[in-house]
């Protein structure tokens, strides 16, 4: 059984330590200099929604298997078995992003209005939100080509060669390659590399808009991974990579920008966006990663919500992002 001869009193215990850690995040109400109504930047976060839904913890969702906000007898005593529901990659183990709460709309106090005639069905919605998964959001992307074939199978490879390191969740990974493709982005420019599997979400989109993505990354070793990955999924002509400290670096860009996706150091956010907003052109995005309660930088937050130069919306699947329209 491995890692799945879980005891009871661990499983309670990560429930309860958990829902701690999550309650305790402060939910201060941030103003701007001119006194509008600043993002909310705790629990409800920048989403104006109500607060964090322990219930909907891929941890407690998977336990509670008839949805009554509960763990009955019968359901703590078939634990072991429902948690192997969480483990996407078969590895016998659940790792962060398997057991990574989910932040999105809706109430744990609207649950009993949620529940279609089949049982919890979101708004009543069927297929990816609701009882039948055979349609699941979740599902892997189709490729189109032998082209985007390769991408995938890289993108799938290299977390079983290189283990799971700083990088995106598939979910948000499809957002970036449907952003970017959707505005046409000839000029992506990434801060925070990794070992390169946002950058390869991105070259699927680059291949059909024809542009070029720069991606910045100050650790040579992880540099030099994201660079044998480029080569393996055969996307190195459409990449270059900057080594260094992408405060310093990014000075060198030069405009127009189509798209920014900033996933490095949080206190940085604000710097970066200095630095390329100039750079973005008119209608261009500016995407940053890691916006959620427990990772949100609230200088970033302000900086995006209160010009009104800008229109910030916030992405809830995955980490979380905001997506921010430079209007024309």
């Amino acid at each position: 059984m491995r890692a799945w001869n879980l005891s009871l009193a661990g499983i309670l215990a990560f429930s309860i330590i958990t829902c701690f850690a999550l309650a305790q995040v402060p939910n201060p109400q941030d103003q701007p200099p001119d006194g509008r109504q600043g993002p909310r930047v705790g629990l409800s976060g920048p989403f104006q929604g109500p607060p964090f839904d322990p219930m909907r913890m891929p941890l407690m969702t998977t336990l509670d298997t008839n949805h009554d906000g509960e763990l009955s007898a019968e359901e703590i005593a078939s634990a072991a078995e429902a948690l192997k529901k969480l483990d996407k990659n078969n590895d016998g183990k659940l790792n962060r992003e398997e057991l990574r709460p989910q932040f999105g709309p809706g109430d744990a106090n609207d649950r009993t209005q949620r529940r279609g005639p089949a049982g919890p069905n979101p708004r009543g919605m069927m297929g990816p939100f609701g009882p039948d998964r055979s349609a699941s959001a979740e599902n892997p992307p189709l490729a189109k080509d032998d082209a985007e074939k390769k991408i995938l199978a890289a993108l799938e490879e290299i977390p079983r060669k290189q283990g799971r390191m700083l990088n995106v969740p598939q979910a948000d990974g499809r957002m970036l390659r449907v952003l970017a493709e959707a505005i046409g982005a000839k000029n992506v420019v990434e801060i925070g590399t990794s070992n390169g599997m946002s950058a390869l979400w991105f070259c699927l989109a680059l291949r059909t808009t024809g542009g070029k993505l720069i991606t910045h990354e100050i650790d040579p070793e992880t540099a030099a991974l994201a660079r044998e990955n480029f080569n393996t999924a055969s996307v190195a002509d459409l990449v270059t990579l900057v080594e260094g400290d992408a405060h310093q670096t990014v000075s060198k860009l030069e405009g127009p920008i189509d798209l920014v996706f900033i996933d490095a150091d949080k206190e940085g956010y604000s710097d970066y966006l200095k630095k390329t907003l100039p750079l973005v052109r008119p209608g261009g995005l500016i995407v940053a990663h890691n916006i959620n309660p427990r990772m949100t930088n609230a200088e970033y937050l302000r900086a995006v919500t209160t010009n009104p130069d800008l229109e910030t919306v916030f992405y809830l699947e995955g980490a979380g992002m905001s997506v921010t329209l430079k209007k024309r």
